[in-house]
């Protein structure tokens, strides 16, 4: 299987937001720049697979501003990972005021797509080609961010397992909520 580069499947996309994308707040409603994120991401997995693909995560989904109606939006995706069947597509999502030029960074997120056969059945990608000392660096952090994800959760499994409420009931005292009798007593 030969090996693709990242501007192999790098892809853009770039939509306007319109009234209809607006929440009650005035803004982008999250849920569509999600949607369009999902959308980009299949576009461009599929690309460097050359077969259909699902989306089996989202990491990194942080709103940093808000979008607003009327602006452009683009979102740029690359293949900055890939394993056997499993490919990390990084997101990065810009709003221009198109009236004033004027671009801001609102999310970056990466999302982890499996290439699957005609069967359903998860199926081997092509290798990517690093380029670029960018591809390079974006690959090798992804490694990390596989590294630090799986050391989480072994270790949050491990304190969910080990905690007992009456030892962290402490936690709680300056927080906003209230613990009735019921919920401290075992």
């Amino acid at each position: 299987m030969l090996a693709k580069s990242v501007n192999f499947s790098r892809t853009t996309i770039t939509e306007l937001m319109i009234p209809s994308y607006a929440n009650f707040g005035g803004k982008i409603h999250g849920g569509i720049l999600l949607s369009l994120m999902d959308k980009v991401a299949y576009v461009c997995a599929s690309k460097h697979a050359g077969t259909y693909v699902v989306t089996v995560s989202v990491e990194g989904v942080n709103f940093l501003q808000p979008i607003e109606v009327g602006q452009l939006v683009s979102l740029h995706a690359s293949i900055n990972y890939v394993g056997r069947s499993s490919m990390v597509v990084g997101i990065r999502v810009i709003a221009e005021d198109v009236r004033t030029g004027v671009q801001k960074h609102t999310n970056t997120s990466y999302f982890t797509m499996v290439a699957k056969d005609d069967e359903g059945k998860p199926t081997e990608v092509p290798p990517l080609n690093l380029e670029t000392k960018e591809d390079t660096r974006r690959f090798l952090e992804a490694i990390k961010r596989k590294e630090l994800k799986t050391t989480y959760a072994g270790e949050f499994d491990n304190e969910k397992t080990r905690m007992k409420l009456e030892e962290n009931l402490h936690l709680l005292k300056n927080e906003r909520c209230i613990v009735s009798d019921e919920a401290q007593n075992p």
